[in-house]
């Protein structure tokens, strides 16, 4: 095998690598659709760090319906628990007697 073809498998190697191979502190390239739904609105709220500091649901219902998310606070609520499980990009605890979610760091 010669130096060129080395070279040549090298590169291919390394195109893959970056391909399959992501640094997990890099974020994820945005999709159009990552904001579909709910859910979707949700994201759009986590990408662009409205969840930085503790929202109560009554703050990220508002903020939705500025961005024409136009959903019911038990759906939005049911929404944000399931992001906040274990594997979930959200976290949750109580303030108050009230729920308060957080991006998870």
């Amino acid at each position: 095998m010669d130096e060129s073809q080395l070279s040549s498998i090298i590169k291919r190697l390394e195109r893959l690598e970056k391909a399959v191979i992501r640094d997990r502190n890099q974020e994820r390239p945005i999709k159009p659709d990552d904001f579909a739904g709910l859910k979707g609105g949700i994201n759009l709220l986590i990408s662009r760090g409205f969840f930085r500091t503790k929202k109560h649901l009554s703050s990220t219902k508002q903020e939705l319906e500025k961005h024409d998310y136009h959903y019911s606070a038990a759906a939005i609520q049911t929404t944000l628990n399931r992001l906040s499980k274990r594997a979930g990009s959200l976290a949750t605890f109580r303030e108050g007697g009230k729920k308060v979610y957080v991006k998870r760091k």
